[in-house]
């Protein structure tokens, strides 16, 4: 047996999933679970996953699912040898956060959950003001290369929201602290749940490393 996970755009309407599903089901493939990533203008973009009886089934199962009206696979790749539930990960990620005890955990801790509940290949917190790196986890773009992204950021009010974006970035402010929060993903595009799930992330991690900041102030 293998598993993988499929993401496909398809028609945002009803049937559209049960049409994808009858044709997995021709390659005698299994859906254990389904996740929305993004929904608008008349389309959707699932992520899939399909465990599957033999693994060379795999480009036999990316036709079949293609072959489906408005339906395009985007990408395919291994699932993990352990299945990870997002909502769960993340509601873990935010326990973390809540439970840090200094100002330099909830970053560090920021940085590392991120990277790992999105998959990405790195993750950065940056100081608004002077640019300098506060936090980060794999191998970071340059100070001013951040700087600049960060900025061009700020002025395009989808990408603020977090409905749009770079296919590879995504950025969310810590507005209280004065920070940024910058992730880069190859391969797969970030999608808007997971742009939107970033930027929860990082109010957590704002008003935490607010409250822990201030009890130090009041200690001293």
């Amino acid at each position: 047996m293998a598993r993988f996970v499929v993401r496909v755009w398809l028609p945002d309407r009803p049937g559209a999933l049960g049409l994808v599903a009858s044709r997995i089901g021709a390659v005698r493939g299994e859906i254990l679970g389904i996740e929305i990533l993004e929904r608008g203008a008349g389309r959707a973009v699932d992520e899939l996953v399909v465990e599957l009886s033999d693994p060379e089934l795999i480009d036999l199962l990316s036709d079949e699912i293609n072959a489906v009206d408005g339906v395009d696979v985007e990408d395919v790749r291994p699932a993990p040898s352990a299945l990870h539930d997002p909502r769960l990960d993340a509601l873990e990620t935010v326990a973390l956060l809540v439970g840090a005890c200094t100002a330099t955990e909830v970053l560090t801790v920021l940085v590392r959950h991120a990277k790992a509940d999105l998959e990405a290949e790195w993750a950065v917190v940056v100081d608004s003001g002077s640019s300098a790196v506060i936090a980060a986890v794999g191998e970071t773009p340059s100070a001013g290369w951040l700087s600049a992204f960060i900025g061009g950021s700020r002025i395009s009010d989808r990408v603020a929201a977090g409905d749009t974006g770079p296919n590879d970035l995504a950025w969310a402010p810590l507005a209280a602290s004065g920070f940024d929060l910058v992730l880069g993903r190859r391969g797969r595009p970030l999608r808007a749940r997971e742009r939107h799930q970033l930027m929860a992330l990082a109010r957590i991690a704002d008003l935490r490393w607010s409250q822990v900041a201030d009890a130090v102030a009041v200690e001293r």
